[in-house]
């Protein structure tokens, strides 16, 4: 039997404990701490660094995962938006060079470009191996957000950096691969292991139906501009007898309080299907599964996608998905046999594609079916965190080329 291998990742914005629901947290916080858990469950030690937000929780906690939670003091002790953490990113990286040094790890694998860079400073001149996953990339967030992007303007030039000093790149997409190359990644230097799903929670089951009889479609995700809610409002405006059920965002007292809700809400008034749209506010990872199996479709339509975690969820309930074909949705959904791609922002589209599969309960049948097949074959995390842990022993050794580089060179 192998040894397990002491394993560092580093999460900076997204805590693997912290509730979901927020502006921030999502996809990455649920990966982490997936890939975090299922590590552990392989016999390796695994300790998960993010920034500290809170001054009264606790500077470590063992997760039920097994894995330990270190938050690392690096500004102030409060919660700030991703895209205001830079300048702390330095500090950050001080305080995992001091715990690497007294403890020291055999991988380091960075979540998000300002956790990489930490990661480097915090292995400057160590020979400790650096992988990087990105989650998203400021090159795509830039070319679709424009003067709305709220990235520091140095993240793509250190996206860049990135690519030239880590040892591997994780993308979680083909599509990906492409966009880094595209930032000077050599080729050949990305791994491409996709997202995660349980497949044990998220299962095929009964769920409740429309009181109204109605074919319910659901969205489910972050409350930004770029998924895509009110493609799917202006989709629904043309389907009659669909109901529309809206989860994400902040809790449903405080929904009012959400510019971007509040904004969807008015579409819906405008478009006439205020009285059959649902907005739940945030749900609780327990009750996503139930919410998807209570749905005909699952909607996800963003601008962009780095990967995108629903449809998976989705599919492993068995639930056919119609999304926009954009990075990671190319990967996980099969037009003609788990759900349909349509365009991005175009309404038109995503009506005729939602007429045409609720209108035909034989085609929704099959293609939650599929989905399921697919989610369990390529997409368990079980299978993920194999192949994340092959990439990690293929580095776990000593790396002439790290150890001839300047820590300066590293940590500038």
């Amino acid at each position: 039997m192998t040894s397990g291998l002491k394993i560092a990742l580093v999460s900076e914005h997204a805590d693997p404990l912290a509730a979901l629901g927020g502006a921030d947290a999502g996809g990455q916080n649920v990966h982490v701490a997936a890939l975090a858990a299922g590590l552990a469950r392989r016999g390796h030690e695994v300790v998960v660094h993010t920034r500290r937000t809170d001054p009264d929780a606790p500077a470590t906690v063992r997760a039920p995962g097994g894995y330990l939670v270190d938050r690392v003091t690096a500004g102030p002790a409060a919660e700030l938006a991703k895209d205001e953490l830079l300048p702390y990113v330095p500090r950050l990286g001080e305080g995992l060079a001091e715990r690497w040094a007294a403890d020291p790890v055999d991988v380091v694998h960075a979540h998000f470009w300002m956790s990489g860079l930490a990661a480097l400073r915090g292995v400057a001149g160590a020979g400790v191996p650096v992988v990087q996953t990105f989650h998203a990339l400021g090159s795509v967030k830039r070319r679709h957000q424009g003067e709305a992007d709220t990235s520091p303007p140095e993240r793509i030039e250190q996206e860049a950096r990135l690519c030239a000093e880590v040892d591997r790149v994780i993308a979680t997409c083909t599509d990906e691969v492409g966009e880094l190359e595209r930032l000077g990644l050599a080729p050949g230097r990305a791994s491409v292991i996709p997202c995660g799903v349980d497949t044990r929670q998220f299962r095929p089951g009964p769920g409740r139906v429309s009181p109204q009889g109605r074919h319910r479609v659901l969205v489910i995700g972050r409350m930004v501009p770029r998924k895509g809610v009110d493609t799917v409002i202006e989709a629904v405006a043309d389907l009659p007898e669909v109901e529309l059920v809206i989860a994400g965002g902040p809790p449903p007292a405080r929904l009012a309080e959400d510019p971007h809700l509040r904004a969807l809400c008015a579409l819906a008034q405008r478009a006439g299907v205020a009285h059959r749209t649902r907005f739940l506010g945030g749900v609780a990872q327990r009750d996503v599964a139930a919410l998807i199996r209570g749905c005909s479709v699952v909607a996800t339509v963003p601008w962009y996608e780095p990967f995108g975690i629903t449809p998976l969820e989705a599919m492993a309930c068995g639930r056919p998905v119609v999304g926009s074909a954009v990075g990671g949705l190319l990967d996980t959904v099969v037009p003609g046999r788990t759900g349909e791609l349509v365009p991005p922002r175009d309404p038109v589209a995503l009506a005729a594609a939602l007429r045409e599969l609720l209108a035909d309960p034989a085609r929704r049948a099959a293609y939650g079916e599929e989905g399921r097949r697919r989610a369990v074959a390529h997409y368990d995390w079980d299978q993920v965190v194999r192949r994340t842990e092959e990439v990690y022993r293929g580095l776990a050794r000593p790396v002439p080329a790290r150890q001839d580089r300047s820590s300066e060179e590293v940590a500038r």
